[in-house]
């Protein structure tokens, strides 16, 4: 880790348009499954994840829109991460452990008004017990991440950064970025807060495709190549850094481009194969889904009839 990146940075700054941006892209968007169905038009870490994952599943999520249930451990990712974000509030010298974990309660508030359906988690719990071990956990998150790193050194000069590039072939880039680090020397650091455990070495690289998404975006935006990317596992203790290139930058919109082509193809024919993996045991959409006998919704957009072979 970067001293000189820890101990002093330079604001990255962001427009309005982004600001707005990132308001309609989380609590002020319409709820999942309530919205017109549209062809993507833009493409971000997950979304592309998800395609790269199962074409079905991608379409479930981004044409059909259909709801999900939410998760006790994705809802704890999202309660962790506003309270990290929320802490870098404070004078550095009161960037504790204790101030960390009493910003629980309140941020577990502010989730439940913005994101009522959350609430659904804990409704068999009359005693709250399972929602006592629930804010536990997300306490020993909060707790481990000061023994990775010392926010009384950190000034951020971004957090919860909402960015989006167009490439040169009209493909806009879109995602929020955790934290961003700019050092005096004007170096960038990229820091995402993963509240699983690290992946073993041998599926590094797959978690390190988000990272390099946003490098090359900001990349795009700024004509700088990221320092640093940095993941930090709350789950395992682990922190992973990865120090990019340009070459890598390079490879990655090649592979966006190409994935992107990919998506464009079936959403003008309509065909959005499933892939089988094992993840399908944990995916919401099974009644939807060939796989598991199910049958998809009707294609809610215009279907391109394929060009006929004959002269």
């Amino acid at each position: 880790m970067d001293s000189s990146i820890e101990d002093g940075v330079q604001p990255v700054g962001r427009t309005p348009a982004d600001a707005e941006a990132a308001t309609v892209s989380s609590s002020a968007a319409e709820p999942v499954g309530e919205r017109a169905a549209m062809a993507p038009t833009s493409l971000s870490p997950s979304r592309a994840s998800d395609f790269m994952q199962c074409p079905l599943l991608y379409r479930f999520r981004v044409i059909d829109r259909l709801p999900e249930k939410p998760s006790e451990a994705a809802t704890r990712g999202t309660l962790v991460h506003a309270v990290l974000e929320r802490l870098f509030d404070a004078p550095a010298t009161e960037r504790t452990a204790p101030r960390a974990k009493a910003l629980i309660p309140g941020q577990w508030d502010r989730l439940r008004e913005t994101r009522p359906e959350v609430t659904e988690l804990f409704a068999d719990d009359p005693d709250g017990e399972r929602l006592a071990r629930w804010l536990g956990e997300a306490e020993r998150l909060v707790e481990r991440w000061f023994t990775l790193e010392d926010p009384s050194r950190l000034e951020p000069a971004e957090r919860e950064l909402f960015v989006e590039a167009e490439l040169d072939s009209g493909l806009r880039l879109r995602g929020i970025i955790d934290r961003v680090d700019v050092a005096p020397t004007g170096e960038v650091r990229i820091v995402d807060y993963k509240t699983g455990k690290a992946p073993r070495a041998e599926y590094a690289e797959g978690a390190l495709f988000q990272m390099k998404f946003y490098a090359l975006v900001v990349w795009r935006l700024k004509r700088v190549v990221p320092r640093r990317l940095q993941l930090v596992y709350l789950g395992s203790g682990d922190v992973l850094t990865y120090d990019p290139v340009m070459a890598d930058l390079e490879r990655v919109e090649r592979k966006l481009l190409a994935l992107w082509e990919a998506i464009e193809r079936a959403t003008e024919s309509g065909e959005w194969r499933p892939r089988p993996t094992k993840l399908c045991g944990w995916c919401d959409h099974q009644a939807h889904c060939p796989e598991f006998g199910g049958t998809p919704p009707p294609y809610p957009l215009p279907v391109r009839a394929p060009e006929s072979d004959a002269r």
